[in-house]
């Protein structure tokens, strides 16, 4: 799917800077990100590609509210994310975006429907619905069996499902991954490549994927890739 220019973006970029303090002992700022603007409709999967030490990551982490941009703005919707306070971006970023990185970073301590609950009980939705949606979510993506594992007893392709069981469990509007297949072998990241397009085709699930699989960005909508802290269409 390409970008249909009567298609409203849900995600608007524009002219976003990121710098870094030089290291000590050199004058000026290292500059990561030099004006990026780009937009993502609904239900699109955009890979954005590029040299290691890019921009790619902080661009992730920019989009996703992690991390504040040196200039430029992040639009949601029509709405300027950073004119928020840290608490209410936490609580949009709880709301309304989803994570997935290419090391897991589950809970160790608690189980598969456990760690999948944890963003809907962090909002406060009742224990009872939360676990009624996280083992409908843990089916979905294939794994419903393993609810009550916890992740040392998984596999590493059967984890990242979890993560993107976990990333989905508020509904957010965007799912961000970064790396996502880079922990995993070929047939794992095949299975992982094709989850995330059923969930965008089906449920119209918008996904911005930070990859250097190339088999994974050719099974994006577009590609962007980042040369000199600048966007490159594909």
């Amino acid at each position: 799917m390409k970008k249909n220019p009567e298609t409203p973006s849900i995600i608007r970029v524009d002219h976003v800077t990121k710098t870094f303090a030089a290291a000590e002992g050199r004058d000026g700022k290292l500059f990561v990100l030099r004006g990026i603007t780009m937009e993502v409709a609904e239900g699109e999967i955009v890979a954005v590609v590029g040299a290691s030490g890019a921009g790619k990551s902080t661009l992730l982490h920019i989009i996703g509210t992690l991390d504040r941009p040196s200039a430029g703005r992040v639009y949601y919707d029509d709405h300027d994310v950073f004119r928020l306070s840290d608490d209410d971006l936490a609580r949009f970023r709880n709301n309304r975006v989803g994570f997935v990185f290419q090391f897991h970073h589950l809970l160790p301590e608690f189980t598969s429907l456990e760690n999948v609950m944890m963003p809907a009980l962090i909002k406060g939705a009742k224990p009872a619905a939360c676990r009624e949606r996280a083992l409908g979510l843990l089916d979905q993506v294939g794994i419903g069996g393993k609810a009550n594992a916890r992740p040392s007893e998984l596999a590493g392709g059967e984890q990242q499902r979890i993560a993107v069981a976990r990333a989905l469990m508020n509904e957010p509007a965007v799912v961000l991954a970064d790396e996502p297949t880079g922990n995993l072998d070929t047939t794992n990241a095949a299975a992982l490549h094709d989850l995330m397009r059923k969930l965008s085709r089906d449920q119209r699930q918008t996904f911005i994927v930070v990859t250097h699989n190339e088999t994974l960005a050719g099974m994006a909508d577009r590609v962007l890739r980042i040369r000199d802290g600048v966007i490159h269409a594909e």
